[in-house]
Protein backbone atom coordinates (compact mmCIF):
# COMPACT_ATOMS: atom_id res chain seq x y z
CA UNK A 1 0.00 0.00 0.00
CA UNK A 2 3.03 2.14 0.19
CA UNK A 3 3.52 5.09 2.82
CA UNK A 4 1.03 7.20 2.08
CA UNK A 5 0.41 8.57 5.78
CA UNK A 6 2.62 8.95 7.93
CA UNK A 7 1.32 7.74 11.69
CA UNK A 8 3.90 11.04 13.33
CA UNK A 9 2.51 14.71 12.94
CA UNK A 10 5.47 16.76 10.61
CA UNK A 11 7.37 19.26 11.98
CA UNK A 12 5.95 21.25 9.67
CA UNK A 13 1.86 20.40 10.14
CA UNK A 14 2.71 21.10 13.88
CA UNK A 15 4.36 24.03 13.56
CA UNK A 16 1.84 25.90 11.34
CA UNK A 17 -1.20 24.74 13.49
CA UNK A 18 0.58 26.01 16.50
CA UNK A 19 1.24 29.47 14.84
CA UNK A 20 -2.35 29.13 13.24
CA UNK A 21 -4.46 28.18 15.99
CA UNK A 22 -5.06 28.76 19.61
CA UNK A 23 -4.13 24.65 20.73
CA UNK A 24 -1.09 23.57 21.98
CA UNK A 25 1.85 21.56 20.89
CA UNK A 26 0.16 18.90 23.24
CA UNK A 27 -3.45 19.26 22.68
CA UNK A 28 -3.20 18.87 18.77
CA UNK A 29 -0.73 15.88 19.52
CA UNK A 30 -3.74 14.50 21.23
CA UNK A 31 -6.29 15.13 18.26
CA UNK A 32 -3.97 14.06 16.04
CA UNK A 33 -3.59 10.17 17.62
CA UNK A 34 -7.16 10.44 17.48
CA UNK A 35 -7.99 11.32 13.95
CA UNK A 36 -5.47 8.57 13.07
CA UNK A 37 -7.58 5.75 14.59
CA UNK A 38 -11.00 7.26 13.40
CA UNK A 39 -9.41 7.95 9.94
CA UNK A 40 -6.68 5.42 9.03
CA UNK A 41 -6.47 7.27 6.09
CA UNK A 42 -5.71 10.45 7.10
CA UNK A 43 -8.69 11.92 5.33
CA UNK A 44 -11.98 12.47 6.03
CA UNK A 45 -14.97 11.80 3.03
CA UNK A 46 -17.79 13.44 2.38
CA UNK A 47 -19.60 10.73 3.51
CA UNK A 48 -17.48 10.47 7.07
CA UNK A 49 -18.08 13.67 7.67
CA UNK A 50 -21.81 13.88 7.38
CA UNK A 51 -22.19 10.77 9.46
CA UNK A 52 -19.54 12.74 12.40
CA UNK A 53 -22.41 15.74 12.12
CA UNK A 54 -25.53 13.35 12.12
CA UNK A 55 -24.45 12.50 15.85
CA UNK A 56 -24.49 16.13 16.57
CA UNK A 57 -28.01 16.39 15.40
CA UNK A 58 -30.05 13.23 16.24
CA UNK A 59 -33.40 14.80 15.69
CA UNK A 60 -32.90 16.24 12.49
CA UNK A 61 -31.37 15.96 8.82
CA UNK A 62 -28.02 16.91 8.75
CA UNK A 63 -27.00 15.97 5.46
CA UNK A 64 -27.21 19.04 3.93
CA UNK A 65 -25.81 21.82 6.34
CA UNK A 66 -22.40 18.92 6.46
CA UNK A 67 -22.31 18.82 2.95
CA UNK A 68 -21.82 22.85 3.25
CA UNK A 69 -19.58 22.79 5.81
CA UNK A 70 -17.44 20.26 4.68
CA UNK A 71 -17.05 22.10 1.54
CA UNK A 72 -15.88 25.80 3.31
CA UNK A 73 -13.09 23.30 5.48
CA UNK A 74 -12.28 21.43 2.12
CA UNK A 75 -10.08 24.39 1.25
CA UNK A 76 -7.48 22.47 -1.26
CA UNK A 77 -10.78 21.21 -3.17
CA UNK A 78 -9.47 17.67 -3.12
CA UNK A 79 -13.04 16.25 -1.85
CA UNK A 80 -11.77 15.35 1.28
CA UNK A 81 -10.28 16.77 4.25
CA UNK A 82 -6.85 15.89 6.00
CA UNK A 83 -5.71 16.62 9.69
CA UNK A 84 -4.70 20.42 8.88
CA UNK A 85 -7.93 21.30 7.37
CA UNK A 86 -10.31 19.42 10.16
CA UNK A 87 -7.92 21.36 13.21
CA UNK A 88 -8.12 25.18 11.31
CA UNK A 89 -12.09 24.14 11.15
CA UNK A 90 -12.26 22.97 14.47
CA UNK A 91 -10.53 26.51 15.76
CA UNK A 92 -12.66 28.28 13.26
CA UNK A 93 -16.05 27.42 14.69
CA UNK A 94 -14.99 26.76 18.96
CA UNK A 95 -12.72 28.94 19.51
CA UNK A 96 -11.19 32.46 18.37
CA UNK A 97 -12.77 35.91 17.63
CA UNK A 98 -16.31 36.64 16.47
CA UNK A 99 -14.69 38.03 13.15
CA UNK A 100 -12.80 34.40 12.47
CA UNK A 101 -16.27 33.01 13.19
CA UNK A 102 -17.76 35.15 10.64
CA UNK A 103 -15.15 34.76 8.01
CA UNK A 104 -15.69 31.04 8.16
CA UNK A 105 -19.31 31.67 8.34
CA UNK A 106 -19.22 33.36 4.77
CA UNK A 107 -17.25 30.75 3.30
CA UNK A 108 -20.19 28.45 4.32
CA UNK A 109 -23.01 31.04 2.50
CA UNK A 110 -20.41 31.44 -0.19
CA UNK A 111 -21.65 28.22 -2.35
CA UNK A 112 -20.17 28.59 -5.39
CA UNK A 113 -16.60 29.85 -3.86
CA UNK A 114 -16.60 33.04 -6.01
CA UNK A 115 -15.91 35.69 -3.45
CA UNK A 116 -19.39 36.88 -2.94
CA UNK A 117 -23.23 35.75 -1.60
CA UNK A 118 -25.83 36.61 -3.31
CA UNK A 119 -29.80 35.77 -2.34
CA UNK A 120 -30.05 32.34 -3.81
CA UNK A 121 -27.22 31.08 -1.77
CA UNK A 122 -28.50 32.38 1.81
CA UNK A 123 -32.12 30.74 1.05
CA UNK A 124 -29.71 27.46 0.26
CA UNK A 125 -27.61 27.23 3.57
CA UNK A 126 -31.43 28.88 5.16
CA UNK A 127 -32.83 25.74 3.85
CA UNK A 128 -30.04 23.56 5.24
CA UNK A 129 -30.41 25.02 8.38
CA UNK A 130 -33.86 25.24 8.65
CA UNK A 131 -33.40 20.85 8.08
CA UNK A 132 -30.86 21.02 11.65
CA UNK A 133 -34.25 22.31 13.41
CA UNK A 134 -36.70 19.64 15.23
CA UNK A 135 -39.89 20.05 13.53
CA UNK A 136 -41.47 20.77 17.56
CA UNK A 137 -38.84 24.08 17.56
CA UNK A 138 -39.73 24.70 14.41
CA UNK A 139 -43.34 25.40 15.03
CA UNK A 140 -42.35 28.25 17.74
CA UNK A 141 -40.27 30.20 15.31
CA UNK A 142 -41.70 33.79 14.77
CA UNK A 143 -43.87 34.30 12.03
CA UNK A 144 -41.33 35.69 10.02
CA UNK A 145 -38.75 32.77 10.14
CA UNK A 146 -40.79 29.75 10.36
CA UNK A 147 -40.12 28.55 6.97
CA UNK A 148 -36.74 28.76 5.42
CA UNK A 149 -37.56 30.88 2.60
CA UNK A 150 -38.91 33.59 5.70
CA UNK A 151 -35.28 32.80 7.46
CA UNK A 152 -33.63 33.77 4.05
CA UNK A 153 -35.70 37.25 3.32
CA UNK A 154 -34.95 38.16 6.77
CA UNK A 155 -31.39 37.97 6.64
CA UNK A 156 -30.68 39.01 3.32
CA UNK A 157 -32.94 42.42 4.82
CA UNK A 158 -30.18 43.08 6.85
CA UNK A 159 -27.82 43.35 4.30
CA UNK A 160 -29.98 46.65 2.73
CA UNK A 161 -28.97 44.57 -0.86
CA UNK A 162 -31.79 43.78 -3.71
CA UNK A 163 -32.37 40.32 -4.49
CA UNK A 164 -30.54 40.50 -7.71
CA UNK A 165 -26.97 42.50 -6.06
CA UNK A 166 -24.01 40.53 -4.22
CA UNK A 167 -22.58 40.70 -0.72
CA UNK A 168 -18.77 40.97 -0.40
CA UNK A 169 -17.30 39.45 2.85
CA UNK A 170 -16.86 42.15 4.51
CA UNK A 171 -20.18 43.68 4.25
CA UNK A 172 -20.74 39.98 5.51
CA UNK A 173 -19.29 40.50 8.62
CA UNK A 174 -20.32 44.24 9.34
CA UNK A 175 -23.71 43.45 8.75
CA UNK A 176 -23.90 40.89 11.25
CA UNK A 177 -21.80 42.10 13.63
CA UNK A 178 -24.23 45.27 13.83
CA UNK A 179 -27.54 43.27 14.11
CA UNK A 180 -27.98 40.48 16.72
CA UNK A 181 -31.04 38.57 15.03
CA UNK A 182 -28.36 38.17 11.45
CA UNK A 183 -26.26 36.97 14.05
CA UNK A 184 -28.88 34.26 15.08
CA UNK A 185 -29.94 33.61 11.81
CA UNK A 186 -26.53 32.39 10.06
CA UNK A 187 -26.33 28.84 12.58
CA UNK A 188 -28.48 26.64 14.15
CA UNK A 189 -27.99 26.97 17.99
CA UNK A 190 -30.49 24.32 19.93
CA UNK A 191 -32.82 25.46 22.67
CA UNK A 192 -32.04 25.13 26.12
CA UNK A 193 -33.90 22.60 27.83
Amino acid sequence: MGNTTSSALSKEILEDLKLSTIFTETEISQWYENFQKQCPTGRITPEEFEQIYARFFPESDAKSYARHVFRSFDTNDDGTLDFKEYIIALHMTSTGKTTRKLEWAFSLFDVDKNGYINKTEVTEICQAIFKLIPKEEQSKLPEDENTPEKRANKLWSYFEKKDNERLAEGEFIKGVIENENAMRLIHYEPLKQ
